[in-house]
């Protein structure tokens, strides 16, 4: 089974984090943190601003590792390495998403998470404050 190497932002301002929603491909209108593929030879948190750079129209600062996860799809193997991430410059336009939103750890459950990203949902919970 062929592996993809991605990266994610959980972008975090306060006690909220960002959710995307995809707008294209197979997994259309899940929703998902942003980020994208790790091209061969790139270090995963330059990968990372690079993608939000360009998905967002954002600067971030990639400031903590959460966790890899790995996740069986049908037809790929997802290893995705998950990063705390801030705001540094810009608005998180969206060039390449359906819709987007800020949720709190009472919101976090109301959108359908892509099936890898909710396997990050309870780490994201332990650090998000009531």
């Amino acid at each position: 089974m062929k592996t993809v190497k991605v990266v994610a932002a959980v972008i975090r301002n306060d006690n909220k984090i960002f959710a995307t929603q995809r707008g294209y491909g197979e997994f259309k209108d899940g929703w998902e943190f942003p980020g994208g593929k790790i091209e061969a030879g790139k270090i995963p948190e330059e990968a990372l601003a690079r993608e939000i750079r360009e998905e967002l129209d954002t600067e971030i600062s990639v400031d903590e590792y959460i966790d890899t996860i790995e996740y069986d799809y049908p037809t790929f193997h997802l290893s995705m390495d998950c990063f705390w991430c801030s705001i540094k410059e810009g608005h998180l336009t969206l060039k390449e998403h359906e819709a987007a939103k800020w949720l709190d750890i009472k919101t976090i459950d109301s959108v359908e998470w892509l099936p890898a990203d909710i396997t990050l949902i309870d780490k994201i919970k332990e650090r998000i404050e009531l």
